[in-house]
């Protein structure tokens, strides 16, 4: 092989890092719990057959699930009944949150961003991925936008061969 035939990786040779949100999806099954389907006449809650459910109800089912606490009607329901739900839910389900199921893959992405050591992007040329088989919900985006640009030299959305550039950090005179 000749040297005009060898092929040169100039994207892996740029230092350009790539950040793919797919990797701070969490693991495991979505469910909601819903208060509604203990609603008495579907307007309000009763704290002793409320409290009787809980007690017989199988916790075990949501054993390592990600669960949204909500109530699906347009009732007013009591704080404390949240509060009991969160109380039955602790220990058993990965983790919970109150709202929707987008709310709960929010949190569960603001949870793992969380995580992310911002020393290991300290002056670099970052990609965030733009592409994937997961659905990424735009608040990572924001989120991680958030977190990197102090620290970034430069911050890109897409693929490292086809970026849109989003922050460049000013060169100090």
């Amino acid at each position: 092989m000749q040297a005009e035939d060898v092929i040169i990786n100039r994207v892996a040779q740029s230092g350009i890092i790539t950040l793919d949100l797919a990797d701070f999806h969490e693991k495991g099954e979505r469910v909601i719990f819903d208060i509604a389907q203990n609603l008495y006449q579907g307007l309000l809650l009763r704290e002793k057959e409320f409290r009787q459910f809980l007690k017989e109800h199988n916790w075990q089912n949501y054993q390592g699930k990600n669960v949204a606490i909500t109530c699906s009607t347009d009732a007013i329901v009591p704080m404390w009944a949240y509060m009991l739900v969160a109380v039955h839910l602790e220990g058993i389900a990965n983790h919970f949150v109150f709202g929707t199921l987008q709310d709960l893959e929010i949190d569960l992405f603001r949870k793992n961003l969380a995580r992310l050591n911002l020393k290991d992007f300290e002056g670099k040329r970052v990609v965030v991925k733009g592409c994937g088989e997961i659905p990424i919900p735009a608040y990572a985006y924001v989120e991680i936008s958030r977190l990197l640009k102090p620290v970034v030299q430069s911050l890109m959305f897409g693929e490292p061969c086809s970026t849109v550039p989003i922050y460049k950090k000013k060169t100090q005179l």
